[in-house]
């Protein structure tokens, strides 16, 4: 590998270690065997190569989340199920992943630039979970898709994993999850049916 691949697999391994907070440049050297020099001239900035670290990171854990083609129909309970089992299988690999994106999001202006960079990212972790949940390639959706279904998506996903970094013994379990949105969404129905939520399946 050339000084720029080295980089990001030190950066990737400083954020599984240390996070984005305590991550220095010279931590990212140390760990790629580089010079500081090389995260200027590849990347710009030690922001915008943990950036990208976080990015592979996230990609990495999704190809090991969701290997292959996920069980039931298009848009299916079933599929949805799948979809928190395969998060939930890889919790303990995952979890400094998203500790390191919670430090992030609780930093305020403290990291305007890396909580800007990581946000312009969200819309395509987004189209990402529309595509495994519904089947559509993700060239077919649209903006209203990203903000809507995706924006619903990622929230789920992001709480699902912070219950289980707060405390995995009472984190709900990929079934309890989906039998969970399966009775927010019979709830949903009823009343929009004119019925009321107690007539939901429990």
């Amino acid at each position: 590998m050339g000084h720029k691949e080295d980089l990001l697999e030190g950066a990737k391994k400083c954020l599984v270690e240390k996070g984005f907070v305590r991550t220095t440049a010279r931590d990212i050297v140390g760990a790629s065997g580089t010079n500081l020099a090389s995260i200027g001239y590849h990347y710009g900035s030690k922001d915008a190569l943990l950036t990208q670290a976080f990015v592979a990171l996230t990609e990495e854990w999704g190809a090991n989340a969701f290997q292959g083609v996920l069980p039931g129909a298009d848009g299916s309970l079933e599929r949805l199920g799948a979809m928190w089992n395969g998060v939930l299988a890889q919790h303990e690999e995952s979890a400094p992943v998203w500790a390191a994106s919670m430090e992030v999001v609780l930093s305020g202006e403290r990291l305007a630039q890396l909580r800007g960079m990581l946000a312009a990212s969200q819309g395509e972790g987004r189209r990402g979970l529309i595509s495994l949940l519904t089947g559509t390639p993700e060239e077919e959706l649209t903006e209203r898709d990203e903000r809507t279904l995706g924006s619903v998506m990622q929230a789920l996903l992001n709480g699902l994993m912070v219950q289980w970094l707060l405390d995995p013994a009472s984190a709900s379990s990929a079934e309890e999850f989906t039998e969970g949105l399966r009775r927010l969404a019979e709830a949903l129905t009823a009343s929009l049916r004119g019925g009321s939520a107690g007539e939901a399946a429990p």
